[in-house]
C-alpha cells in the first residue's frame, strides 16, 4: 500500500518569478535543456573512424566513447535526481552545463585516446539536465497542461538523437571532428548564458528521509513500479526490434536504415499525440491506449509473417506502431512517476530512468536468446509482442492504481 503522498508545497506551486503555469520562454528553456542532453549521444557516430585513425586506437576502444558514455549517463541520471530534490535546479544545471563545455573542449583539443575517452565519459555530465527538464516542466505546468507540455517536449527526444548523426558528419566533413566537440561546446555555453527565468526554483521540500530513504519511499510504491516496468518492456520491445531487425530482414545497411527509421517517426507522431490528448484525458487511459496500439501493430506483423508476406514493408509498417507506442508512453510514465511523491520529483525522474534503460538492456539481452539469424522474423514479432503485453499489463495496473486520482495530476 502506498504511504499518503504529502501536498505539493508553495515552492512547487509558485515562486518568485515563476508561476504554476510557467509561459512559453520558460518551456522553451527546458526543451532546450533535454535537447541538449540527448544530442551528444550518437552526434560523433559518423566520426568515430576518423577519430580511431587520428588516435591509432582499435575499434573496441573506440567505442568506448559510446559505450562509456551509455554507461556514465545511466549513473548521472541515478544520483541527479535526488541532487535536483535537494538542491533544486538551477545549481544541478548549472553545474552539469559548465562540466558539459568544459569536457566537451577537453575533447577537442584531446591529443591522445585516453584523454579523450575520459573527457568524453565527463560529457555525460549534460544527462542531469534531463531529469532537470523532466521536473521543470512538470513543476511549472498545471495539471491539465502538464502532460501536453511533456508530450511536445518528447518530440523534441526523438528528433535531436535523429539530425545528431547528419550534423555531426556535416561538420566532420567541413572542419573535421574535433569541430563537432567545439560546435557541442559553443551549444552548452550558449544555453548557460540564457536568462534562468526557468530555473528560478527552490528545492521542494527539505527531504527528511534522507538520500536512500527517498528512493526507499519510491520503491516501496506500487504505482512507482507499475510506471516503470510499463516504461521498461516498452523500452525492451523497442530494444529488441533494433537488435533484431538486421538479423531477421537483412539487406543494404542503406535501405535497412531508411526502414527503420519508420520507428523514430513513429515515436514523433506519437509525442505528438500524447500533446494533443494529454490534457483530456487520465494518464493510465493514454498509457493504456497507447501500449494496445503497439500490441495490435505487433498481431498484424506476425500475422503478415505467418501468411510469409516478404516485402521489408510487411514488417517495418506494422512496427511503426512500436514508435507511436512509446512515443505516447514515454512522457505519460514520466509525468506519472514525478507526481507519486510531491516532494521528490527528481529522485522518481532519474530512478525511473536509470531502471527503465537497464531494465530495458535485460529484455533484449533474455529475447535475444529466441532469435536468430535471418529469415527469424515470426520468432523477432514474437518476443517483441511478449515484451508488448507485459507493458499492456503494467499499464493496466497503473490505470487500475491511479483510477481515483484527478487526471493527469
Amino acid at each position: 500500500m502506498d504511504h499518503q503522498e504529502p501536498k505539493p508545497t508553495p515552492s512547487l506551486v509558485a515562486l518568485p518569478g515563476t508561476t504554476a503555469e510557467a509561459g512559453s520562454s520558460t518551456f522553451a528553456m527546458f526543451v532546450a535543456l533535454s535537447a541538449l542532453s540527448v544530442l551528444p549521444v550518437n552526434i560523433i557516430a559518423p566520426s568515430l573512424p576518423n577519430i580511431a585513425r587520428e588516435f591509432g586506437a582499435d575499434a573496441s576502444v573506440i567505442n568506448l566513447a559510446v559505450a562509456g558514455y551509455a554507461f556514465v549517463t545511466a549513473f548521472v541520471g541515478l544520483i541527479s535526481g535526488g541532487l535536483l530534490d535537494r538542491f533544486g535546479r538551477p545549481p544541478v544545471a548549472r553545474v552539469s552545463i559548465s562540466l558539459f563545455v568544459a569536457a566537451s573542449v577537453g575533447c577537442a583539443v584531446a591529443t591522445d585516446i585516453t584523454t579523450f575517452l575520459l573527457c568524453r565519459a565527463a560529457q555525460a555530465a549534460i544527462a542531469a539536465c534531463f531529469s532537470v527538464a523532466l521536473v521543470g516542466i512538470k513543476s511549472t505546468s498545471s495539471a491539465e497542461t502538464g502532460a501536453s507540455r511533456m508530450g511536445y517536449a518528447a518530440m523534441v527526444w526523438a528528433i535531436a538523437p535523429m539530425v545528431g548523426p547528419t550534423l555531426g558528419g556535416t561538420l566532420d566533413a567541413l572542419f573535421g571532428w574535433r569541430s563537432i566537440f567545439l560546435g557541442l561546446a559553443a551549444a552548452g555555453l550558449f544555453v548557460l548564458l540564457l536568462p534562468g527565468h526557468g530555473l528560478r526554483e527552490r528545492p521542494a521540500v527539505a527531504d527528511r528521509s534522507g538520500y536512500l530513504g527517498a528512493y526507499k519511499l519510491l520503491l516501496r510504491s506500487a504505482r512507482f513500479w507499475a510506471y516503470v516496468l510499463c516504461m521498461t518492456f516498452s523500452m525492451g520491445t523497442l530494444y529488441i526490434f533494433l537488435a533484431g531487425a538486421p538479423l531477421a530482414i537483412g539487406g543494404s545497411s542503406a535501405v535497412l536504415g531508411l526502414y527503420m527509421g519508420l520507428v523514430p517517426a513513429g515515436f514523433i507522431c506519437g509525442s505528438f499525440l500524447a500533446g494533443r490528448i494529454g490534457a483530456r484525458f487520465a494518464r493510465g487511459r493514454i498509457l493504456v491506449l497507447a501500449r494496445t496500439l503497439t500490441c495490435l501493430g505487433l498481431l498484424a506483423c506476425l500475422g503478415l509473417a505467418a501468411i510469409a508476406a516478404s516485402h521489408p514493408l510487411a514488417f517495418f509498417v506494422p512496427c511503426m506502431f512500436i514508435g507511436v507506442g512509446n512515443g505516447l508512453t514515454m512522457p505519460t510514465a514520466n509525468m506519472g512517476v514525478m507526481s507519486i511523491r510531491q516532494d521528490l520529483p527528481g529522485t522518481a525522474a532519474g530512478l525511473s530512468a536509470a531502471m527503465s534503460i537497464g531494465g530495458g538492456a535485460l529484455v533484449v539481452s533474455l529475447a535475444g536468446l529466441f532469435f536468430e539469424g535471418h529469415g527469424a522474423i515470426a520468432a523477432l514479432a514474437t518476443t517483441m509482442l511478449a515484451s508488448a503485453l507485459l507493458a499492456l499489463l503494467a499499464a493496466v495496473i497503473a490505470a487500475w492504481l491511479d483510477r481515483d486520482d484527478r487526471p493527469n495530476a
